[in-house]
């Protein structure tokens, strides 16, 4: 097939790469030039194990090529695959601009194709809140396109179930493929798509497949408040907590799954605290009580809030910090809590070094660069390129990552303080260290 993918960030640059790598012919488009130039020299915009090689092979190809003309693009596909950011407004509610921009601009470049008798198929797989597509993009598509939806033009919900770190094998092995679709034609394309890949196919109204990605991140970000407050409790009691949740997840049957359920440090992303903002302020302008959920990411923000009383406690000013994206193996910044963490520590006058290797600061583009500079615009003075620089430096380091050239650098002894956000693979043995100290453990 023919496709166009609108938005080369983390999931979109995954998305045109992994369906190139399958045979279809793919457009990327991006209005960052940037991106566009990095793409057509066969290198990912993204830092994301297994993307470069996969960039590179699809590229060299001339299965994969990018462009910033969404004329250009349309024109040359016959499905369209929206992957643009959906960010969280300052109120909590969801951002639609960049939806409704590129809604515009795929209706006016398809305006011709209409009028010409052909059916062009527009897939969002941007995170959306139930109702934005068929209330909001859908009549922005048909104004501009001039045509009917269903009928001169395919319109369906594809949401992705990607990790970070992980979503190149996320998207060949998906756990489900999740299909809302306005009418059975569109639907066809989509199936299309992914064709040979495993797991269950679910064809469902628009409005459904809307809602299954916020079902889904919601239980995320659930699951890993509930276990990092039962961590702190249990630290309190002085019980083991990850003994108690060995025990609690050995019931497959009533508690699901291990996934989150270990007590660690705070959540983020550009996907967790988005999406549960967006479901309460949904929630609340529709006078439904979710206590729980709306108290998710304040328990969220005190468990972090943990990690810096336990720096302020051991009266030191020379801080370490390991790890800075907020999953390992990515460069993304965006909502990152160890980002979160450093602001406080740097706002606070704590004297603090930064290691991650997979953040260069030359190297951030696009939102990801925009949320840094908007956050943590020091970023640069903080991070070094040496865990030994950091180790020197440091009275209290914070572990969180579990890069292995840092875990072996670590050193024993009551100096410097570790403090492990991570729950480090030797954790059960450095708590007998006087300078070892677990966030929630």
């Amino acid at each position: 097939m023919r496709i166009s993918v609108f938005g080369l960030g983390y999931v979109g640059c995954v998305s045109a790469a992994c369906l190139a790598d399958m045979g279809h012919e793919v457009i990327g488009v991006d209005v960052n030039r940037v991106k566009v130039d990095l793409v057509n020299a066969g290198k990912a915009p993204v830092v994301e194990e297994g993307i470069g090689e996969l960039v590179a092979e699809v590229v060299r190809t001339g299965a994969l090529r990018a462009t910033d003309d969404v004329r250009e693009a349309i024109m040359g596909s016959d499905v369209s695959l929206i992957c643009v950011g959906t960010p969280s407004e300052p109120n909590g509610s969801l951002c639609t601009t960049y939806l409704e921009r590129v809604t515009e601009q795929i209706g006016a470049a398809l305006a011709e194709g209409v009028k010409e008798g052909g059916r062009h198929t527009v897939v969002f797989r941007s995170t959306m809140l139930p109702g934005t597509c068929l209330n909001l993009l859908l009549p922005i598509l048909e104004k501009y396109v001039g045509g009917t939806a269903g009928v001169d033009v395919g319109v369906a919900v594809n949401p992705e179930f990607l990790r970070e770190g992980t979503s190149v094998r996320d998207f060949f092995d998906p756990p489900k493929t999740v299909i809302g679709e306005l009418d059975p034609a569109s639907g066809d394309v989509v199936r299309a798509l992914y064709e040979g890949l495993p797991g269950e196919v679910f064809r469902v109204p628009i409005p459904t497949a809307e809602a299954i990605k916020y079902a889904d991140n919601a239980f995320h970000g659930l699951k890993i408040g509930f276990a990092n407050e039962l961590g702190a409790v249990c630290q309190a009691l002085g019980v083991d907590s990850h003994q108690v949740m060995d025990v609690f997840l050995a019931d497959s049957k009533l508690n699901i799954s291990p996934a989150y359920l270990r007590p660690g440090f705070a959540f983020g992303g550009s996907c967790l605290p988005k999406d549960l903002r967006s479901l309460v302020h949904a929630a609340q302008r529709a006078d439904v009580s979710v206590p729980i959920l709306a108290h998710v990411l304040p328990s969220n923000a005190d468990h972090l809030q943990r990690a810096v009383d336990l720096v302020e406690r051991t009266g030191k000013r020379r801080v370490g910090l390991f790890g800075l994206s907020f999953k390992p193996g990515t460069d993304d910044l965006r909502e990152s809590p160890l980002v979160e963490l450093a602001e406080r520590l740097f706002g606070k006058g704590y004297d603090l070094r930064i290691y991650d290797a997979n953040v260069h600061l030359a190297r951030l583009l696009g939102a990801n660069r925009e949320y840094i500079d908007s956050r943590l615009p020091h970023l640069g003075q903080l991070l070094t390129d040496s865990v030994d620089e950091v180790l020197a430096h440091a009275e209290v380091c914070l572990v969180g990552t579990r890069d292995p050239a840092v875990l072996s650098a670590l050193p024993h002894g009551d100096s410097p303080v570790i403090i492990d956000l991570i729950h480090l693979p030797d954790a059960d043995a450095r708590r007998a260290e006087p300078g070892y100290v677990g966030l929630a453990w």
